[in-house]
């Protein structure tokens, strides 16, 4: 299975310019680890409100780039509740960041390509 799914990134490239995808990245490869941090922070402190916003951020910005297991992971917990994980919710937090350190080595190549 592929990282990052070669038609989307493409068409990202197309709409946004070639010039502005390193920036593009950038921006992301910083975000994203907040975005982890803080679901961990909604995860550790039971905040329902707080856990989705993050998921649902995540989950947009793998789709942006074509990061389609990212994506489809961060989606899953954007639309299960919080209480509904329980005890669940640490390691699944912790799986959608092995999933993004997947998709930061892909960017970060395509990035310097």
């Amino acid at each position: 299975m592929t990282v990052i799914d070669e038609q989307v990134f493409a068409a990202l490239v197309d709409s946004a310019g070639a010039d502005f995808m390193p920036e593009l990245i950038d921006s992301f490869l910083e975000d994203a680890p907040q975005g982890l941090a803080a679901l961990r922070a909604a995860t550790a402190a039971g905040d329902a409100v707080a856990f989705r916003r993050e998921a649902h951020s995540l989950k947009s910005n793998g789709v942006t780039f074509g990061a389609q297991a990212f994506a489809d992971a961060a989606r899953e917990l954007e639309h299960t509740p919080l209480a509904e994980l329980g005890a669940a919710a640490a390691a699944r937090v912790d799986a959608l960041g092995v999933l993004f350190e997947a998709v930061a080595a892909e960017l970060k190549e395509r990035r310097h390509a």
